[in-house]
């Protein structure tokens, strides 16, 4: 439904549109009906309600609220939609039934406007169900205009940027934040019915102890030391579980300085998972049935569409060793040449992977399934036994040690999830950190020990799984969004100039 303010905002200079509202604001403040002074409305019924609820509220008096993002003015009457949290409805509005004077301010209001409308629920000749309204109160002037063809433009790091105006015009991204929620309460309802306690961790660390991950470097003045934001929520969790807890979890939010892409966010949250008595397997299990849960609760059902493809969430999902997936898809048998660094070497240069000079057997073998097999991992996937190098905090398979008990489960081709069989040899975890120390120092030099977590070790953790989910890869997936972006209300971006 266009009006013709509308149609005028679209072909005149936006400045001059500001200009004009301005105007109109100063009128109304002049004349003792400043918007802004208004502190309070009572909201007795939405937009949904009025849709869904229509036999019982037929011809009652109710009372809503919302932005008009669409008007049409007709002598008379006029008709305009107003848009809430959950939706839109129509308004029909009578200069007879106002007031002469309480029209003649509606008809000066613009799209944007956020209004207080009390009125009876009715069904118009053309059969659509709206309010026919007795008072309207102007609650707010939008002094800048929409934009109209929203959904056509191009830049999309407009709509990260002002994701406030994105919400408002596009039905699509509150239904993905809605959903974004539901999830975030699906998983707790999960993991508390499966007797987890939600703890929360510091987000300031004294230590930097993942070598995969760039910190981000900050400065405690009071204690007159460094201190780095998280990168990861594994090693207060695992503290807990040696002191007894035996079942937690956090969600929380994580930070890493790295790159930034489709599915990298420098700003993300996760969910880490950690079980006494419980090993890889078992986080398997967990896996399956939290994706599982949340299909059956919040999509309904386990058959997904994602970017046109269909995703089956049903159980059992595809488990494979990291050297079954690399033979699989390149036909090297990394098995047949166990730890033989030259000959890994060897294969990589003949399939085109890259990899550093120097490198092992373990980490060639990650450079193949990186370079040469997550890309085919559409379905959901488990892959297991990743070599030891890459993995210092997952516990060695018994018959062959510079493997692990560690998993990573694919979906779409990306990695959502990651698990171990906890590590709990103090003796073994300081060697692994010490080694890592070595081999960060040649880097940027972040990446420190923390020894307090080897001295709660030697006090003593229990056998344990463990698993982290990268929370927004996976409302990716449920969403059916492309980017990370997508799913973060406030992604992070580069400043620029106002």
């Amino acid at each position: 439904m266009q009006n013709n303010n509308e149609h005028i905002e679209d072909t005149i200079d936006v400045s001059e549109v500001m200009k004009v509202r301005r105007e109109k604001l100063s009128a109304l403040q002049a004349e003792g009906m400043d918007p802004f002074s208004i502190k309070k409305y009572t909201v007795d019924c939405h937009s949904s309600q009025v849709i869904e609820n229509y036999d019982e509220l037929e011809g009652r008096e109710i009372s809503c609220a919302g932005r008009i993002i669409a008007k049409r003015i007709m002598g008379k009457a006029s008709f305009c939609h107003i848009q809430d949290r959950d939706g839109k409805v129509q308004l029909y509005v009578r200069r007879d039934v106002l007031g002469e004077e309480p029209y003649a301010h509606f008809k000066k209001m613009d799209i944007g406007d956020i209004i207080g409308v009390k009125g009876e629920v009715f069904t118009t000749n053309m059969g659509e169900k709206s309010i026919k309204a007795h008072e309207i109160t102007l609650l707010s002037k939008s002094l800048q205009p929409l934009p109209e063809k929203w959904h056509g433009l191009k830049d999309t790091d407009l709509r990260y940027r002002h994701r406030y105006t994105d919400l408002v015009v596009n039905p699509d991204v509150i239904n993905t934040f809605v959903t974004r929620s539901k999830i975030m309460a699906a998983i707790r309802e999960f993991m508390n019915g499966r007797g987890f306690m939600e703890v929360e961790t510091p987000v300031l660390h004294n230590h930097t102890t993942n070598a995969a991950a760039r910190p981000f470097r900050t400065h405690h003045n009071t204690l007159d030391i460094d201190m780095f934001l998280r990168v990861e929520l594994e090693l207060h969790l695992k503290r807990l579980i040696v002191g007894g807890l035996e079942k937690v979890y956090e969600i929380g939010r994580i930070f890493r300085n790295e790159g930034m892409s489709y599915k990298h966010n420098p700003e993300f949250t996760m969910i880490e998972i950690y079980e006494a008595y419980t090993d890889y397997n078992g986080m398997m299990e967990l896996t399956e049935n939290l994706f599982g849960f949340i299909a059956d609760n919040v999509i309904g059902s386990r058959k997904i569409q994602y970017q046109g493809m269909e995703i089956n969430l049903e159980s059992p999902w595809t488990r494979m060793t990291m050297e079954d997936a690399v033979k699989k898809f390149t036909g090297v048998d990394f098995a047949s040449f166990d730890k033989d660094d030259a000959k890994a070497a060897e294969e990589a240069d003949n399939h085109g992977v890259h990899f550093r000079e120097g490198s092992t057997w373990g980490e060639i073998l990650n450079e193949f399934f990186e370079q040469k097999v997550e890309e085919n991992l559409v379905q959901p996937t488990f892959i297991y036994d990743y070599p030891i190098e890459i993995s210092p905090l997952a516990k060695s398979r018994e018959d062959r040690p510079h493997l692990t008990e560690r998993f990573e489960v694919f979906i779409t081709s990306r990695e959502l999830g990651n698990a171990f069989t906890e590590l709990n040899d103090p003796i073994e975890q300081k060697e692994r950190f010490i080694d890592q120390a070595k081999k960060k120092a040649g880097d940027d030099g972040d990446y420190s020990i923390d020894y307090d977590f080897i001295n709660a070790l030697e006090i003593g953790m229990p056998p344990t799984g463990g698993l982290g989910i990268g929370v927004d890869r996976m409302i990716m997936l449920f969403t059916d969004n492309p980017s990370i972006r997508d799913v973060i209300l406030f992604p992070t971006m580069k400043p620029v100039e106002e």
